[in-house]
């Protein structure tokens, strides 16, 4: 029932900053949580952030806390992550995932990936040095 497109992944240089973005088709969107998922070649995939379905609580991974922020705009249907400092391990393939929550879930979020629904596409992410 929902379908997710990530877009705003490229090449950029260490330092620099991309803003992915989620768009999401689901009328009900506003009471899903969503969380940033990556997987780099050889490794397996890791949640990097996760917001719940309020935004009023959000989680990042140590590798990545204070560089890059979650949020979410639920009247436009999308969910944002803004990546700064990047650095060349961040390279990998970035999916957002959703999954719908409840009246009373709305301050949680999720990590396991086997928690999700529903799944983006994925786009690229490449830092160079």
């Amino acid at each position: 029932q929902v379908q997710l497109v990530e877009s705003g992944g490229g090449l950029v240089q260490a330092g620099g900053s991309l803003r992915l973005s989620c768009a999401a088709s689901g009328r009900t969107f506003s009471t899903y949580a969503v969380g940033w998922f990556r997987q780099a070649p050889g490794k397996e995939r890791e949640c990097v952030a996760a917001i719940s379905w309020s935004g009023s609580s959000t989680y990042s991974a140590d590798s990545v806390k204070g560089r890059f922020t979650i949020s979410r705009d639920n009247a436009k249907n999308t969910v944002n992550l803004q990546m700064n400092s990047l650095k060349p391990e961040d390279t990998a393939v970035y999916y957002c995932a959703a999954v719908s929550g409840t009246y009373y879930s709305g301050s949680y979020y999720y990590t396991d990936q086997m928690l999700y629904d529903y799944w983006g596409q994925g786009t690229q992410v490449t830092v160079s040095s």
